[in-house]
């Protein structure tokens, strides 16, 4: 009797004695009543069945937690069991105590896992229980190995927050589409997991963020990342290792330490499927259609009323979104009707010719337009509408860019006043160069034939009806004036690269890594500069861009193949570079080096 009176003391030194050796750990006092505020986290007293239970019956099972103090279920998507069932636990609170019991019987001989990571808070200061992982076991045994690792999205390499994690023993590449994993896993906000209590075997490891939370891969909804090799684990589950503990997501320090086998990147397959999934009419004589997969195939299209020269069109870079545009001056109907023969996936998952017909209506604010009386039409509803910009930090690089709101039938792009002020304000007449977006037939860049100086001012002035759109509408005049920056404090990196191997994009990001200040796409060894630069630490993104389309390729799963690698440029520990004021900052990266990593 004195024994079992004791077990809760055992429980709770074996669920809370590996903590103390990690900062925010969950204390084991409580506040004394009409005292402080009480900011500690509940705490489990005991467990029915014991911990690292064998022999589990497979029906009717029920654990039985009891905590010190009242707890409420906060997340209960996130009381997850490990191998998962069709339906999840069903968890309740009576008392002190959480109930948790199964909807299905479990598997035989089998280990399972029971993870409460923000799932539960004390029911009156809200204080988040940090988390703990039950191991049981159906079978005689619980088996005894882990695995650990990070889930990063494949495009700006952040972790992935509450990606779901799977194991598989089917080692076909059909095991993730068709039934749950043997085992699985949550991660957590630094994207990192550990799934413990593995069996001595071989696996296939994958990850999907689990859009339908069904703990099986659905290419139409989820994301998907996968480690190329079959895999096995081989390190021991240890209470006190680093990997094992429930850590405060705050604690960078500890939280970066922990050590990961294996990265896996998230990215979005290419739709398996193809059909036209959208239609919008955006203005009198503009429309998009967009389609489920990119890289439509689309054998013609017509617009009823119209010759085919005076329908434009043009894809996005990814061809799965297709603008289109009406030239005619007579008045737009009420509906578009659009003919579209295109390539559609049919049942049994092949591209067949179809046809379809699409009806545009006018948008609602075009009608109401129409029936107003002409003293209340603004300027821009009966002028070529366009904007013309210029930002003094990436003049010299973009130029000046001049979007036009729909695709304009006439130009004068040598009526374009270019002039240059020096210094001693005596000014100069420039000429310039005009280039059409290969990606947007709207879009223009102009560039000054002569380079560009500091201290210098610049005037590009578009005069009055030097174009004409679709709509039959002449544009007004305008001008911007942009100078080089001339603060004394900026900076310029320049980076060398070095044995460059293949065809590269180069960006430079701000600390966030969240706005791209400059970028380029490289295939040779050549010089970069980033000039302008405020003190400050800036990131540089490299992306492998085989077909240079400016995007990271998806990968495939099918196919082993995972997406366009992207990398960032580590100095020593850091993946940003430092910028001090008023510098000349010189980096060399060695590309082949880079990817060889």
């Amino acid at each position: 009797m004195k024994i079992k009176r004791l077990i809760p003391l055992f429980i709770s030194a074996a669920i809370f004695v590996p903590m103390i050796f990690m900062h925010s750990c969950a204390n084991t006092t409580q506040a004394p009543t009409g005292g402080l505020k009480d900011t500690l986290p509940p705490l489990i007293i005991d467990i029915n069945p014991l911990p690292g239970a064998v022999g589990v019956p497979v029906s009717g099972t029920k654990i039985v937690f009891r905590f010190d103090e009242y707890v409420t279920i906060k997340n209960p998507k996130n009381i997850f069991l490990s191998p998962p069932q069709e339906k999840a636990p069903k968890a309740r609170i009576r008392d002190k105590f959480l109930i948790v019991q199964f909807e299905e019987p479990l598997n035989s001989n089998t280990t399972y896992t029971l993870n409460f990571t923000n799932a539960l808070a004390d029911n009156n200061e809200g204080n988040m229980f940090p988390g703990y992982t039950y191991v049981f076991s159906t079978g005689p045994t619980i088996d005894s190995l882990l695995i650990t690792g990070v889930v990063q999205d494949c495009n700006t390499l952040q972790p992935v927050k509450d990606a779901t994690v799977l194991l598989y023993k089917d080692l076909s590449d059909s095991a993730v589409f068709l039934h749950r994993p043997d085992a699985a896993i949550k991660t957590d906000d630094w994207g990192f997991f550990c799934i413990p209590y593995l069996a001595d075997t071989l696996y296939r490891l994958y990850a999907i963020k689990d859009a339908s939370a069904n703990n099986i891969y659905d290419p139409d909804t989820d994301l998907v990342g996968f480690v190329d090799s079959i895999i096995r684990p081989v390190t021991r589950v240890v209470d006190t290792l680093p990997e094992m503990l429930k850590y405060d997501m705050t604690d960078t320090l500890m939280c970066e330490a922990r050590h990961a086998e294996y990265r896996m990147r998230l990215f979005r397959e290419k739709p398996s499927k193809q059909y036209l999934v959208n239609k919008v009419r955006t203005d009198d004589r503009a429309a998009y259609i967009t389609f489920m997969a990119p890289y439509a195939w689309i054998d013609s299209l017509w617009v009823r009323g119209y010759k085919a020269d005076q329908v434009i069109t043009q894809f996005n870079t990814l061809q799965d979104s297709l603008e289109i545009w009406v030239n005619s001056r007579k008045p737009a109907p009420d509906t578009l009707h659009v003919f579209v023969n295109y390539r559609k996936t049919d049942s049994l998952g092949v591209l067949q010719p179809s046809l379809e017909h699409l009806r545009l209506t006018m948008p609602e604010g075009r009608r109401v337009l129409q029936k107003m009386q002409r003293k209340n039409i603004k300027k821009e509803d009966t002028t070529c509408v366009f904007t013309l910009t210029a930002k003094p930090e990436t003049v010299e690089q973009n130029g000046f860019e001049l979007e036009f709101k729909l695709p304009i039938i006439y130009e004068m792009f040598d009526s374009l006043d270019f002039r240059y002020r020096n210094p001693k304000q005596k000014e100069f007449k420039g000429s310039v160069t005009v280039e059409r977006d290969t990606a947007n037939l709207r879009r223009y860049i102009i560039r000054p034939k002569e380079k560009m100086q500091t201290g210098y001012e610049y005037t590009l002035r578009v005069p009055h009806r030097a174009f004409r759109n679709i709509n039959g509408f002449y544009s007004d005049s305008t001008q911007v004036k942009v100078s080089l920056p001339t603060e004394e404090k900026l900076s310029i990196l320049r980076t060398p690269l070095t044995n460059v191997d293949r065809k590269i994009i180069v960006d430079l990001l701000d600390e966030t890594k969240k706005k791209l200040l400059r970028s380029y796409i490289v295939d040779s060894d050549r010089t970069l500069d980033f000039p302008y630069l405020s003190e400050g630490k800036y990131s540089i993104r490299i992306t492998d861009d085989g077909n240079r389309n400016s995007i990271v390729d998806t990968g495939s799963l099918l196919e082993h193949r995972q997406p366009e690698a992207v990398l960032y440029f580590m100095v020593g520990e850091h993946d940003y570079i430092e910028i001090p004021p008023s510098a000349e900052v010189e980096q060399t990266i060695d590309i082949k080096a880079l990817f060889e990593q």
